[in-house]
């Protein structure tokens, strides 16, 4: 196990630096000066433009650029500073926590809903809640999120305020702690529970169809024991693969939720660096991302094992 985990962290590194390079090239590539930008409307003096665009090696070859970034990240953990020096470190911590915390609580969201209702809908094939929960299913999907977000929004947090006088669900801001992120969640884990529902769906009644669940309920077993220690158990291998997939993209694609709800997170830093050609804080955003992902798919690797004793890792 101990030497799975090191290869699988020894083959992350080429994918850290092929992520990292490429949206570095990508941020490289837009149109603009980033000093420019710096100063607003204003004109900078050629001269100070000049040491500045000095001063972050700007001047440089992209890849002597890429070089100073990477090695200060790789051997001192030091992602460097944006154009006004302040440190990219310091830019992502509390932004991070925000989108953190929007994350799984998506995440959780999608987990309990999402196998809730495909439990539910593979238990009852065919039947009327059945087809109401693939409906319900195909309406997520195709209803885009800055809709949804917008509707409930106003229902849940406008109209039901109105009508009950109590505050269940913010509409915008953190400052109700917990309650803050409910609504943003349920809006950004939308389609994912809409796709983990048919998920687990399908995974399930595959599994119910085959020989030992056949076996199992010969030999007598409860149809509870059936169906949660062998059938579900065995199912869960999909889910637990696209939940581990989806934090990294829960994370990644919070910047609509985040505008809607105005959350100061990742998303919202991670548009208005873009915009001001702030590569550090870009790429920053991304590698850490890209080493949430990294981890996240290993612990579903390893999960593999405790789900299915029949895999073995050498």
């Amino acid at each position: 196990m101990g030497r799975y985990v090191i290869r699988r962290l020894i083959q992350a590194i080429p994918v850290l630096l092929g992520a990292t390079l490429l949206i570095f090239c990508i941020v490289f590539a837009l149109p603009g000066d980033p000093i420019a930008a710096l100063f607003g409307d204003k004109r900078p003096d050629p001269a100070i433009a000049e040491i500045l665009r000095e001063q972050y090696h700007l001047n440089d070859p992209l890849l002597l650029q890429y070089w100073y970034y990477i090695s200060g990240v790789l051997f001192r953990g030091d992602f460097g500073v944006n154009f006004a020096d302040i440190p990219v470190s310091e830019i992502m911590a509390g932004k991070f926590q925000i989108t953190l915390n929007l994350a799984l609580t998506a995440l959780v969201m999608e987990a309990v809903i999402g196998v809730g209702l495909g439990l539910w809908a593979a238990l009852r094939r065919g039947r009327a809640i059945d087809t109401m929960i693939l409906a319900s299913t195909l309406l997520l999907i195709s209803v885009p999120t800055l809709v949804t977000g917008f509707v409930l929004q106003l229902l849940l947090g406008v109209k039901l305020k109105e009508w009950t006088g109590a505050d269940i669900f913010p509409v915008a801001g953190t400052f109700a702690g917990f309650r803050s992120y409910l609504l943003p969640g349920f809006v950004l884990a939308g389609t994912s529970i809409a796709y983990l529902t048919r998920l687990t769906r399908t995974s399930l009644a595959e599994t119910l169809r085959a020989d030992y669940i056949r076996t199992a309920t010969a030999k007598g077993l409860s149809r509870r024991r059936v169906v949660g220690r062998h059938g579900l158990r065995n199912a869960l291998i999909p889910l637990i693969t696209y939940l581990g997939a989806d934090l990294g993209n829960l994370m990644g694609g919070a910047v609509i939720t985040e505008t809607i709800f105005n959350l100061q997170g990742i998303g919202n830093q991670l548009f208005t660096s873009v915009y001001l050609r702030e590569q550090p804080v870009v790429v920053g955003i991304v590698t850490v991302l890209v080493l949430i992902y990294i981890l996240a798919n290993l612990v579903v690797d390893l999960l593999y094992a405790v789900l299915d004793p029949r895999i073995r890792y050498e």
